[in-house]
């Protein structure tokens, strides 16, 4: 029997494993107090009678999510661009981004409401971590300025300027069918991708 051998992968089949365990022990989703990030338990203005440290919840939110399709999208989007990315950065540099992912996510969340008792669930904030390397490891670069890093930092900028207009505007859509999108989440979670891609990727060659 084989096994994969890919973060992505295990990642992936962790996530999915998770959320049918969630629905099939608590179909009632009161899983999303016990593991979702309360920014307001962050700000320790409320206590939650949970098993799982507050510190701990930006990790353990990324196994809950509010249904079938969230948990499918979260998990395509991982497995399209993360396998990619692993590919450039390696498996524990892969590793490494999902997991601060996961922490600016909820970090960029609680900044933008630190006192709210809605609990935040899914990967969303981790995998825009991933399609942030993605975008700038395989996005093509134009050639804004000479220098090659100030072009970099340009093109990083021009990518996240996108990014934030197109979460605002799918935050703004949400709203209107009565879905609640955690859009700094997904901001936060990207400028991380942005930030780490470089130094990941140096890191990996640096004995090339």
């Amino acid at each position: 029997m084989r096994y994969p051998r890919t973060a992505t992968a295990v990642i992936s089949i962790v996530t999915v494993a998770a959320w049918l365990l969630a629905e099939l022990v608590d179909p009632n989703g009161s899983v999303d107090l016990l593991l979702g990030v309360i920014p307001a338990r962050l700000s320790e203005v409320v206590q939650v009678a949970s098993p799982v440290p507050a510190w701990l919840t930006p990790l353990t939110a990324t196994l809950v999510h509010g249904g079938l399709l969230h948990v499918a999208v979260n998990v395509l989007m991982l497995v399209w661009c993360g396998t990619q990315v692993e590919r450039v950065l390696g498996l524990w540099p892969m590793v490494l981004l999902y997991v601060v992912g996961a922490y600016t996510a909820a970090i960029a969340q609680w900044m933008v409401a630190p006192l709210s008792t809605t609990p935040m669930i899914g990967a969303s904030g981790a995998i825009s971590a991933v399609i942030g390397a993605f975008a700038l490891s395989f996005g093509q670069q134009k050639k804004i300025v000479a220098s090659p890093s100030l072009n970099r930092s340009l093109n990083a900028l021009w990518l996240l300027a996108a990014w934030i207009v197109l979460q605002v505007m799918s935050g703004m859509l949400a709203g209107t069918q009565g879905y609640l999108l955690a859009t700094p989440a997904h901001i936060g979670g990207f400028i991380a991708g942005l930030l780490l891609q470089r130094p990941l990727l140096l890191w990996r060659y640096r004995n090339a």
